[in-house]
């Protein structure tokens, strides 16, 4: 049952080939080494198969996986931190769309600004602002992953005085089903991002920070 599960509406072999030569990243399906692994997430009580897995090691591969999912009918589900206790990272069928390789953060002290891809956790986050003296509000767990938390509001430490992490959202590159990547205008943000669970992917977000001393001695 589980197997019929995984191969549910799984595309050509000819199309597969032409997805795996397009990526930089992997692509995983039933029965190879690293599937089981890399389907798991957080809550252990979420057994799905999907039909294939792209590990994508960068935008290039994101914008080739919603491509394809897109021209072959499949159902898409993204992995960043695979931390949500729903379980939305993965499905039945269809295609994971796995974010948690592309991990990079980029902190400006001058403009205090943090640019995070979509696969990052709030410790990888905290490991890039802290050594500057800086903060963001994050999440209540080091593991949790910064798109997923941030897409559904994102309640930290610092909300007292720094509000949710959605509020302090700067940018986001998304790349929605027509596939391209682009970021929207700051006053679209919200909106695109609000939409972006059901329609698209974000790849990358930039958030604003603030002096970690500022934030203590407001408390």
């Amino acid at each position: 049952m589980t197997e019929h599960i995984a191969r549910a509406g799984m595309p050509e072999e000819a199309a597969l080939l032409g997805l795996r030569e397009t990526l930089r990243g992997e692509m995983l399906r039933p029965g190879d080494t690293e599937y089981d692994a890399t389907r798991g997430i957080w809550n252990g009580m979420i057994d799905r198969r999907p039909s294939l897995i792209v590990r994508c090691h960068g935008v290039a591969d994101v914008i080739a996986a919603v491509n394809f999912a897109r021209d072959q009918g499949l159902l898409v589900a993204v992995r960043g931190g695979g931390h949500g206790v729903a379980g939305h990272a993965v499905c039945d069928g269809g295609m994971m769309i796995d974010l948690s390789s592309m991990r990079a953060v980029r902190v400006d002290p001058e403009v205090r600004r943090a640019w995070v891809q979509g696969g990052a956790t709030w410790g990888d986050v905290d490991c890039e602002t802290t050594v500057l003296g800086l903060a963001t509000p994050g999440g209540l767990i080091s593991t949790t992953g910064v798109g997923g938390l941030t897409l559904s509001g994102g309640a930290g430490w610092l909300r007292g005085t720094a509000g949710l992490c959605v509020d302090n959202v700067i940018s986001a590159d998304v790349v929605p089903p027509t596939a391209g990547c682009c970021e929207p205008p700051r006053q679209k943000i919200r909106t695109s991002i609000g939409l972006s669970g059901a329609a698209a992917v974000i790849s990358a977000l930039s958030s604003a920070s603030s002096s970690s001393c500022d934030r203590s001695n407001r408390s």
